[in-house]
């Protein structure tokens, strides 16, 4: 893995990650998660749902981000931009609004954290095509710029799609932090399988569109709770 991408995936990058919760504060409130082994259900459900589609998409982001840095991309960009191109695609992936919604706040931040921390102007053009982008390809772009790889970015992406459910659930739980951890090792290799798939995605037509309506019920419920601790 590229060194800057620790920084990437790190929690304390001041992006705004820690704010949600990756649909898990509803699920507590539900009952649905109440203890480590219901928290592991939902992390296992959210990998390979998720999670999942999520990698394929940061991987192509990081991608294009590679291409675009190419001398020759300007000559061959077609039009509408790509990066239009891209973030249909990811809306149309995501069929919850409340979803929609929490990705592109994450994005907006990750993007904006991002183009002070590694320069490029493959960001800076980011920024001004769609200065609102889903996370994923905030994150895939970022990924880019810090030297990493489109399967380490799709890692990166897998990895974030479990943590954050995971340290909200021991905030809202009183979990042991030990127990939760030792959950989240116990879901390396599954990790590891993701970013492989994610990273060979032969092309944007192919890229995964799991269904996950489970979570997009949470997130719509979570979107009209009147008292919440995270954003979504």
């Amino acid at each position: 893995m590229h060194p800057s991408l620790l920084l990437l995936t790190d929690s304390r990058l001041p992006a705004g990650g820690h704010a949600h919760s990756g649909g898990i504060e509803r699920a507590v409130a539900s009952g649905a998660v109440h203890d480590v082994p219901s928290l592991s259900s939902f992390l296992h459900g959210r990998l390979h749902t998720a999670g999942a589609q999520s990698a394929a998409l940061t991987a192509a982001a990081c991608a294009e981000a590679a291409r675009l840095a190419t001398p020759s991309a300007a000559e061959d960009e077609p039009e509408p931009h790509r990066w239009l191109v891209l973030d249909a695609e990811v809306d149309a992936r995501t069929a919850s609004p409340a979803q929609r919604d929490a990705s592109r706040t994450q994005g907006r931040l990750l993007l904006r954290v991002a183009r002070r921390v590694w320069p490029s102007s493959v960001l800076d053009d980011l920024a001004t095509i769609t200065p609102n982008p889903h996370h994923p390809m905030a994150l895939g772009a970022a990924a880019h710029a810090a030297g990493a790889t489109p399967e380490e970015a799709a890692l990166a992406a897998a990895y974030h799609a479990i943590t954050g459910p995971a340290t909200a659930a021991v905030r809202l739980l009183g979990l042991d932090p030990v127990a939760v951890h030792a959950l989240l090792a116990t879901l390396t290799p599954a990790l590891t399988a993701q970013a492989c798939r994610a990273g060979a995605s032969p092309g944007w037509e192919a890229l995964p569109a799991f269904s996950s309506p489970a979570l997009d019920l949470l997130a719509e419920q979570h979107a009209r709770a009147e008292v919440r601790l995270f954003i979504s």
